[in-house]
Order: structure tokens, then sequence, then C-alpha cells
């Protein structure tokens, strides 16, 4: 009896310690306005031209993958080139999805301001998944462009990301920045750091 509770509390151990790790490796902290620009590899504008989802592996590997590319219209860090694709995990072939939590999904004609880290090795090659996509849509009311996060809100506080999501984020469009205050934003940063590894 004692073996076969010994056996049970195992079990039970080993569950909690599988789920644990499960769920601590899909958490995602918000990154910082500075750990965005920092972590990217590249920062680029652009407007999706084309997707397209593949089967890709084999048997148990087998899986989905979904090619995004951009018409690159301001290169802000790195070198995007002209036109830059990326590739995620996820997508629809057929009447088949495989779906990944919290991962962007882009359309032909959508304009994005992009961190991009380690593309072709990252599920995910944005900064903080979905934290790492700023969706531009021109206002007809503000006369202007403004920049919404990646879950669809109006992006007001840049200095507030990662610290307190709720004001960093505007209920009203003329408190929202634009994508040239982002990209200001972003090419300030990089003059900063800059200067201070240059110290």
């Amino acid at each position: 009896m004692r073996a076969k509770n010994l056996l049970l509390n195992l079990l039970l151990l080993a569950i909690v310690a599988v789920a644990f790790t499960q769920m601590a490796a899909t958490t995602v902290i918000p990154p910082t306005f500075e750990q965005l620009v920092q972590q990217a590899e590249v920062i680029f504008q652009g407007t999706v031209t084309n997707s397209r989802s593949i089967w890709e592996g084999e048997g148990g590997q087998r899986h989905i993958e979904t090619y995004v590319t951009f018409n690159v219209e301001d290169s802000v860090k790195g070198q995007a080139g002209a036109s830059y694709t990326i590739r995620m995990l996820g997508g629809t072939v057929g009447d088949e999805t495989m779906e990944v939590t919290d991962a962007p999904k882009f359309k032909v004609g959508d304009r994005e301001i992009l961190f991009v880290e380690h593309n072709n090795d990252q599920f995910i090659p944005l900064v903080g998944i979905n934290h790492g996509r700023f969706h531009v849509r021109h206002d007809d009311q503000a006369g202007r462009d403004v920049v919404f996060n990646g879950d669809g809100e109006l992006v007001h506080d840049l200095t507030q990301l990662g610290r307190n999501e709720e004001a960093a984020t505007a209920a009203d469009v003329s408190q929202a920045i634009s994508a040239d205050d982002l990209k200001s934003a972003i090419r300030a940063q990089l003059g900063d750091s800059t200067s201070h590894s240059a110290k």
C-alpha cells in the first residue's frame, strides 16, 4: 500500500512539474521599449505583400510554417533590404490549421513596424512574440498614421511598455503616437545605446 501511495505521489509530482514547465515556457513577459530596440536584430516599417503557409518536416516533426513577405518602406535597424520575409510557426494549409497562442496574424496590405530577432531560428521571430509588432493605420479623424500594439490598442507612451501596459495605451486616437513618432524614438534609443557603448 505504501509503495502504491509513493508511486501515486511521484506521478502527481511529475505531472505538476511538467505542467509548470509548459506553463513557464509559454509565458511572455512584455519587454520594455529599451528591450525591444536592444534585442531586435532588424527593425523596419513595411507592408505585407504576400503570406503563404506550407507543410514542413516529416512524420512526428511535420508542421505548418507561414512565410510573410513585406515591402520595406523604412529600415530603422539592421539590413532589411527592399523586401523582407519572416518565417513563423503555424498557419493554415487547405482545411488544416496549426495555431500558436498569441502569434500575430498578418494579411496582405497590413502596414507594420516589426522588431525582428532570430528569423528562421525562432518559432515567432519577433521580440516578445506579439509585443514586437506595431500595426500602422491611417486615421482620417486624426489626419495621420497611428500605431497600435499587438493587442490592437492604440499606443500612447513608449516609456510605459513592459512596465504599465495600461498607461502605455490610449483610449483616444488624439493621444496615440504616430509611426514617425515611434521610428524617431527607436532612432533616439539607438543613438543613446551607441553613445553609451562608446564611453
